[in-house]
């Protein structure tokens, strides 16, 4: 199993580790609720160093990058970043993903660690026709996100640079922690505001150890895998592997906002056949009525307890404090009703389909 450079952390800390994208994880500290809270009420500290980064540089990497992703990379320029997904040939994605421009012809990549090995290959067989150069830097990076109403305002003491001075999805390169050329980004995957912060991997115990010491009468606490999911699910951030794989169209996820129609990219032409025709299944979010909790794969039914969809994501909401859940169904019966049932270990439990995010900031 591979680990991030701070594993040894995570287990000082007590953490419960587990197994995740083939890496060893932590899925919690204390317990999921505490961490949750705390990013979404003051601010907390993820080790997302198992997340793949390549490099994409040269003469033609921006014309790879616009042929190999559905969003256009021309509307943006150095110090700015961009979500999208990587479409394959048949309708589905290879992976999301989120490309920062570093440079004028330099751009760098980070995709799910799931993916990095089959985000590489398909990226290298699709620049044999356009040359650019490219780097998997993964094993040389890490990645630590922090996050909260409080995360910016707390790690300000560790550079001096105006970290508020950042817009969503903007970066900077930025002493950091005594550290030089660290990556600070305006982004995160929580709904609640933060920072993400790359740098060699050779500094992440000073790094980790820097941000995790900041005296406050409320610190910053560790934060693990399940907390990141809990916060991602309120929002109503797709998950790969879970809203977007090979087979699900990012249209039918709702992420028709990242389809460029003014360009070409591969399968272009049937994304867009598909915006005009209109999508079979559909991406909902939607609220339990009485405390329950949805799972991945269970049947959405309708009010005749006939199957329409699945769950692709569930939890009980910390913050909501309700089961809520994602899921596909088709496209005909969301015309019909706003009420639908979940098959929960054989009883069909009422919910009602809403409108996301579940979590709204105050």
């Amino acid at each position: 199993m591979k680990t991030t450079p701070l594993e040894k952390n995570h287990i000082n800390l007590g953490a419960k580790m587990v197994s995740f994208a083939g890496y060893n994880m932590p899925l919690y500290y204390s317990s999921i609720k505490e961490e949750h809270h705390s990013v979404r009420n003051n601010a907390g500290l993820f080790d997302v160093s198992h997340m793949g980064e390549f490099i994409i540089e040269g003469s033609n990497s921006t014309e790879l990058i616009q042929f190999i992703s559905s969003n256009d990379i021309s509307k943006i320029s150095p110090g700015m970043s961009q979500y999208t997904v990587l479409p394959n040939d048949n309708g589905g994605v290879v992976d999301d993903l989120i490309i920062y421009q570093l440079e004028e012809k330099k751009y760098m990549l980070v995709v799910n660690a799931s993916n990095i090995e089959k985000d590489l290959a398909w990226i290298r067989k699709q620049n044999l026709k356009f040359g650019a150069k490219i780097y998997d830097i993964s094993n040389k990076f890490s990645l630590l996100a922090v996050q909260g109403p409080n995360a910016i305002k707390m790690i300000q003491s560790l550079t001096t640079e105006n970290l508020f001075s950042l817009n969503s999805f903007e970066h900077i390169y930025s002493n950091f922690a005594g550290h030089k050329d660290v990556i600070i980004s305006r982004t995160g995957y929580t709904g609640s505001d933060g920072l993400e912060i790359y740098f060699d991997s050779k500094y992440s115990n000073d790094i980790w150890n820097s941000i995790i010491n900041i005296e406050n009468k409320n610190p910053i606490l560790p934060i693990g895998l399940g907390a990141r999911d809990t916060l991602r699910l309120e929002m109503g951030y797709c998950l790969y592997g879970n809203e977007l794989d090979e087979n699900i169209s990012p249209i039918n996820a709702g992420l028709e906002w990242i389809i460029k129609r003014d360009k070409k990219f591969i399968n272009s032409n049937n994304f867009l056949k598909e915006i005009n025709d209109g999508p079979k299944n559909k991406l909902i979010g939607f609220e339990l009525i009485k405390r329950a909790i949805p799972r991945s794969n269970y049947s959405i039914l309708n009010q005749n307890e006939e199957s329409i969809g699945r769950v692709t994501s569930g939890i009980f909401s910390p913050s909501l404090e309700k089961g809520i859940g994602l899921g596909y169904i088709k496209a005909t019966e969301l015309k019909k009703t706003n009420k639908i049932k979940i098959d929960i270990r054989g009883k069909a439990e009422e919910a009602l389909i809403v409108k996301l995010p579940f979590y709204k900031k105050n």
